[in-house]
């Protein structure tokens, strides 16, 4: 009897640690999806927006393995075939290419970034300016992105549409003019600054599509350490106003904007401007 007890007392044990191994890959799978953009379901006439971190969608999503073969890239050189690991940084060119949908219209960035030089940005919402050191020297074609976005005003009365505040994923998204997580600047390019990336408090980084290179206008910031794998570049440091996050953090969100989780913040954010001085 006290053989058979023991039995199935192993059996249990082994039931219940297979049951926590399914759970923690599930949760990894979830947060994955948070900062994955979106899918066009064109058979559906539906687009479901996924986030990052971030994902939090850069732009909109197309097949993955068409966007997989055009893998646009920033690079050393005019070479389209180099990849976001292959960079040397800071990049001397950038290569931005047409992607849908248009929530704004801009025009490209500039095929040539400035990369010696040293920017901050402010992000003026209505609850206050954030301050961000813009990491040029290691993300220089996102940086010169975001950069040229702020000067064409693209970022200017828009919400930032989504919040999660659990599953060790601490971020606030934004730079979708459509407020829903869809939206993108028209042209996407490639990943950056990826080998060794972390995610702590602080952080700015790009949101994507979960295809290679699929990065846009879409960001996140981010206001506790987070635990996400390195496909998100990363490409600020927030020097000021990372309370401002964190106190809309506090306030949780309403209903969820996705099956990955978060939502829209309970308490508004909407970004008034986003000016760039050289530092």
């Amino acid at each position: 009897m006290a053989g058979k007890n023991e039995r199935q007392r192993r059996q249990a044990r082994e039931r219940y640690r297979r049951q926590q191994e399914l759970r923690t890959v599930r949760q990894r799978q979830v947060r994955k999806r948070w900062l994955t953009g979106f899918s066009a379901v064109a058979a559906a006439g539906l687009i479901a927006a996924l986030l990052v971190v971030f994902l939090p969608g850069g732009s909109a999503k197309k097949d993955p393995s068409a966007a997989a073969k055009k893998s646009p890239s920033a690079s050393a050189s005019a070479s389209a075939t180099a990849t976001a690991s292959t960079v040397a940084e800071p990049a001397h060119h950038c290569t931005y290419t047409k992607a849908t949908p248009v929530s704004r219209k801009v025009s490209f960035p500039p095929a040539t970034p400035d990369y010696k030089a040293a920017y901050q940005a402010t992000i003026s919402t209505n609850r206050g300016a954030i301050v961000i050191d813009l990491l040029n020297s290691k993300a220089t074609c996102t940086v010169n992105s975001f950069v040229h976005l702020a000067e064409q005003s693209f970022f200017n009365n828009t919400p930032c549409p989504r919040l999660s505040n659990s599953d060790e994923l601490y971020m606030l998204q934004c730079g979708d003019p459509t407020g829903k997580g869809t939206g993108g600047p028209g042209y996407e390019f490639a990943s950056e600054n990826l080998t060794g990336a972390t995610y702590p408090a602080g952080t700015l980084a790009m949101a994507n599509t979960g295809a290679p290179d699929s990065n846009g206008s879409q960001f996140f910031l981010v206001y506790k350490n987070s635990s996400l794998p390195p496909d998100y570049t990363p490409f600020g440091k927030i020097v000021s106003g990372l309370n401002i996050l964190q106190t809309v953090a506090k306030g949780g969100y309403g209903k969820p904007l996705s099956s990955g989780g978060g939502g829209a913040p309970k308490e508004k954010v909407e970004i008034e401007s986003v000016t760039i001085k050289q530092t």
